[in-house]
């Protein structure tokens, strides 16, 4: 590059750094004054830019007097957190009916959706065979019973060995009866529990076995909820504590329940707590295996509360102006939580500290302040107060 080049890009940097002086940092004009760098441009300083002298304290420095602020007094709030997520819905109680033996379904005492009572008989199996079985086994209790009325009667007549055989005799008919009878009864499939029937789809003469489902039956008074939680909630929630549940089918629903059952071990693979929670059900309203999202909230330990327009950032982190005895002082924070009308913070920060809301970029440590309202109006040294904002 020849050294004519050299030269006119020197000139072209040091006009651009000229101009660029002029145009952004205006506090650089007097001090271009003052070397005659501004007369040859026809450029002149402005008189309230003009350095001042005398009792200013010398040039370049501004009149003394207390830095005019606005400040707040802060409040203590706790700390807020909220989770929400997706937990599926079942009845208080569900059984599902099996039949005990295997047969042939020989009537259906009860129909699909309906309620039913503890003890009902939901459906009968063929018991031909059995009943044959039961009539036969109180012939035999009959007769061995009327065995052991003669023998009775007889007395002292009778030998001991004889009445002793129709004693046994008598004992064993009894426990053949019990048998004759039980197996009848497993002919017949009741409810368990009292609650709605799910729907039966089988008809009168199905071939069921032990694995065969006849039907489900829901209590479903209460729907019971089951969730997860992160394990950074685990010590924050115990047994009755307050959810909010909204039907995903039905967002302008909103139930209110309580937690019924906490796991006892955190899931090693997902990091989550499984919970449990009952919402009330007495208007039939919902069913089991509905999707619900669950709002669970917690209020912490109390910190001071501050404007988010205190908060300021150095190059060690968040800190707040606070104001004590006329004179500014900087504090390091740590932010606890950010809301939208206050900032929770963690430090030496007493409730009703005056802290510094604008006015920051005028302070240093150890200035005199001025605290004023936002009209302008002295407060002779006391911060605006404010009270949180209720959450909902």
């Amino acid at each position: 590059m020849s050294i004519l080049k050299q030269v006119l890009i020197t000139l072209a940097v040091c006009v651009v750094g000229f101009v660029g002086l002029i145009a952004f940092i205006p506090a650089a004009l007097p001090v271009l004054d003052r070397l005659g760098l501004l007369a040859p441009f026809g450029i002149t300083v402005p008189q309230a830019d003009a350095p001042a002298g005398g009792a200013s304290g010398g040039p370049g420095r501004r009149a003394a007097g207390p830095a005019k602020v606005i400040a707040m007094a802060a409040t203590s709030d706790n700390l807020f957190d909220e989770i929400t997520t997706i937990g599926d819905g079942q009845a208080r109680h569900s059984v599902t009916l099996l039949p005990e033996v295997p047969g042939v379904l020989s009537s259906l005492g009860a129909q699909s959706g309906t309620y039913v009572q503890a003890g009902s008989v939901i459906a009968t199996l063929q018991s031909d065979i059995q009943q044959i079985e039961l009539e036969r086994a109180q012939f035999l209790m009959q007769d061995a019973q009327d065995t052991v009325d003669r023998v009775t009667a007889l007395g002292a007549a009778v030998p001991a060995i004889q009445r002793t055989t129709a004693a046994l005799a008598l004992r064993s008919a009894e426990l053949d009866l019990q048998e004759a009878t039980f197996e009848l009864a497993r002919r017949q499939i009741t409810a368990p529990i009292s609650g709605w029937v799910g729907i039966i789809a089988l008809t009168n003469g199905d071939q069921v076995t032990p694995t065969t489902e006849i039907t489900q039956i829901d209590d479903r008074s209460q729907i019971l909820v089951e969730f997860r939680v992160p394990e950074r909630f685990v010590g924050q929630i115990a047994l009755g504590d307050a959810v909010q549940a909204t039907p995903l089918a039905r967002p302008q629903d909103i139930l209110r329940g309580t937690v019924t059952a906490l796991d006892n071990r955190v899931d090693p693979a997902s990091r989550t707590l499984r919970l449990q929670a009952a919402l009330d059900n007495s208007d039939d309203s919902l069913r089991a295996g509905m999707a619900f999202r669950i709002t669970l909230s917690f209020t912490g330990e109390a910190f001071a509360s501050v404007a988010p327009l205190a908060i300021q950032w150095g190059s060690d982190g968040p800190f707040v102006w606070v104001v004590t005895e006329g004179k500014a002082a900087k504090q390091k924070i740590t932010i606890m939580q950010r809301n939208s009308d206050a900032v929770l913070i963690s430090g030496d920060i007493a409730p009703g500290a005056q802290i510094v809301t604008e006015g920051v970029q005028n302070l240093r440590p150890g200035a005199e302040v001025e605290v004023q309202t936002t009209d302008g109006q002295t407060t002779g040294g006391q911060a605006q107060t404010t009270e949180p904002a209720p959450r909902g």
